[in-house]
């Protein structure tokens, strides 16, 4: 399995993504549920948001925390100071672990990065025990996140490789509505409920809302250090005019969704 993320420094994603995953984390362990005593996998971790609001939020037995990219794992290892987790890479489309080792198996913003992501809940299912829960959540790109759209929208409006890059970014799996209620039912979840978590992203400039971007953190990032000079420049000025609107450089708030979706195995 491939993920379909761009990561180059782990700093960057922190500063892209990462803090926001943090805010969101609580509000999808309170959907997911947590008891003391348990065995809880999170896969794709990233840098940590959810493996470590899980070990804050309850006396939990053990801590699986599995990423695709090397670069995220050695940087969640490299915070760890709990013996209660265990970091690896790991595909989450082939979990290194045996069937029903779980209580809990947990997904913060990936599956929407995973090609084959039916496959990834089959093996979250997989993994925890009967009775046990299996949660996951995704950003709704198309609908629910208006800063970022307006970086996509943005450059959408100035080439014809801007408007490809959207189409890929407004459409990636598990985003539409009810599209992971579905794959949860289809893979044999039992009680599956999904509703929506809203966060709000706050940025002190705009520096702040596109240098990870810029530095090529992200799908939009991939992009964007691919272009020549003069087209970058163009696509910069632009984004920081829609983000600015007519108005001084200074903070901004952006109100974003989440799909979260959880169901329990047979």
């Amino acid at each position: 399995m491939t993920s379909s993320f761009n990561v180059h420094d782990a700093a960057g994603y922190e500063q892209l993504m990462g803090r926001w995953s943090s805010r969101l984390a609580p509000l999808f362990i309170d959907f997911a549920g947590l008891a003391d005593g348990e065995k809880v996998l999170d896969v794709g971790c990233g840098t940590g948001s959810l493996t470590f609001a899980l070990a804050e939020t309850a006396d939990l037995a053990e801590i699986a925390a599995v990423d695709y990219s090397p670069v995220f794992v050695e940087a969640a290892a490299r915070r760890n100071s709990d013996r209660r987790i265990k970091i690896r890479q790991a595909d989450a489309c082939a979990l290194p672990f045996d069937d029903g080792t779980f209580d809990r198996a947990l997904a913060l913003l990936v599956l929407h990065f995973v090609p084959e992501a039916g496959r990834a809940v089959a093996e979250m299912c997989r993994v925890a025990r009967p009775g046990g829960v299996v949660a996951a959540a995704v950003w709704d790109h198309f609908g629910g996140m208006p800063g970022m759209r307006m970086m996509v929208d943005t450059v959408a409006a100035l080439s014809e490789g801007g408007r490809q890059l959207r189409e890929r970014y407004c459409w990636q799996p598990m985003m539409q509505p009810g599209e992971m209620k579905r794959t949860f039912v289809e893979q044999g979840l039992s009680g599956v409920e999904e509703t929506q978590l809203m966060i709000r992203m706050d940025y002190q400039s705009f520096d702040d809302y596109w240098a990870p971007v810029a530095a090529g953190e992200g799908p939009l990032g991939k992009y964007v250090i691919n272009l020549d000079a003069s087209e970058r420049a163009r696509v910069d000025a632009a984004v920081r005019d829609a983000y600015q609107a007519g108005r001084a450089d200074g903070p901004r708030s952006f109100a974003n969704i989440a799909w979260a979706c959880r169901g329990a195995v047979p």
